[in-house]
């Protein structure tokens, strides 16, 4: 399969450039509105113009920090004036839709031995009821198993060996030329994206891998703008051997899976069997101690790809945040006398830095 961009939508991100993309036209009105037309009553309409995402905010070490005064934070999209953000919270126990991604086809799945043990133990310190988790095998082909559910150790456990049963059952080797087509990293990641994108929650993918793609259609740069696009965080689990080992490209030597994490508003963690359920732990705290900003959408933007930088004034921190997309203003709507504008002051507005995405 090979990922087509949606014409209609806004994607965004920091400064490494997550995009925010901009699209659909925006409607709405209150459900007795045309009621009240009908009766010649004058009624203003509301509509929501509200952008929200989750940002990943840690130190420049990589570990968390001391809660930050939503004053700090500031939004900047296409390079244009900052803007200080209306409102900032920590993301807290707000549902999480949940796809853990196995990758049996990596040189050295060893952490995949003691996994089911380590995704079960989330219930119910990290995970809890109303969130949801949805598991996949990559082996020759991308398999989904079990229902969406975080409220039982013992299901998620279950769940775990029943994706793994073949790779465990062929001795976890697989011979060359098992697979007439096999899928691979950046495909499954891409397909993961598109029925997560569905879901309802703070939409996450963690790929257990070594982070390696050995022959997708899609490359990994469109499938990282294909996550900021759907609102879809993406971390990784590896071992610490493997965190160079995604492959390099371009001057400035950028390692694809470790940027089709951070771009999307996630990042690499690396475990070992002995921490694993510690570092399992650690993921899920890390969703759970991101911060959701929100910020006026500028009325004049057009459908596209935009860049979004979130920024804390006075600070060096690593700040991840997740793409999105959000629609335009419908014209007829900004033309309607009875529609309550809103404040242009308290909105951002667009830079003239333009954007590069995926062919």
């Amino acid at each position: 399969m090979g990922w087509v961009p949606s014409s209609n939508a806004w994607v965004a991100g920091s400064w490494l450039c997550v995009l925010m993309f901009v699209g659909g036209v925006a409607a709405g009105v209150a459900e007795d509105a045309q009621a009240a037309q009908d009766e010649k009553i004058p009624t203003y309409h509301a509509y929501t113009n509200l952008v929200q995402i989750p940002v990943l905010v840690l130190g420049s070490d990589r570990k968390p920090m001391a809660p930050v005064a939503e004053s700090r934070f500031f939004v900047s999209l296409d390079g244009g004036p900052k803007l200080r953000v209306t409102h900032a919270r920590l993301e807290g126990d707000d549902p999480i839709s949940l796809a853990i991604l196995l990758d049996v086809t990596q040189t050295d799945p060893r952490l995949l031995g003691k996994i089911d043990e380590a995704i079960a133990g989330l219930v119910p310190g990290s995970l809890h009821a109303n969130d949801r988790v949805v598991l996949y095998s990559l082996d020759c082909q991308l398999a989904r198993v079990g229902s969406d559910a975080a409220t039982d150790g013992a299901m998620l456990k279950q769940d775990v060996d029943l994706t793994l049963q073949s790779w465990m059952r062929r001795g976890r080797r697989r011979a060359k030329g098992d697979c007439a087509k096999p899928w691979h990293l950046w495909d499954s990641i891409a397909a993961m994206t598109q029925t997560l994108s569905g879901q309802s929650g703070r939409r996450v993918i963690l790929a257990v891998t070594d982070g390696v793609d050995r022959g997708s259609r899609n490359s990994w740069n469109g499938v990282m703008t294909y996550a900021q696009e759907r609102a879809v965080a993406v971390f990784g689990l590896i071992q610490p051997a493997d965190l160079f080992a995604g492959g390099r490209v371009g001057r400035g030597g950028e390692n694809p899976f470790n940027s089709v994490c951070e771009l999307s508003g996630g990042m690499v963690l690396t475990a070992e069997e002995k921490n694993l359920a510690q570092q399992m732990e650690r993921f899920v705290a890390l969703i759970r101690g991101r911060y959701v900003v929100e910020f006026p959408r500028p009325a004049s933007t057009t459908g596209g790809y935009h860049g979004m930088d979130i920024t804390i004034e006075k600070t060096s921190a690593f700040i991840r945040p997740t793409g999105i997309g959000v629609p335009v203003v419908d014209p007829a709507v900004l033309k309607d006398p009875m529609t309550i504008p809103s404040d242009p002051t308290k909105a951002p507005q667009l830079g003239k830095r333009k954007v590069l995405t995926p062919n």
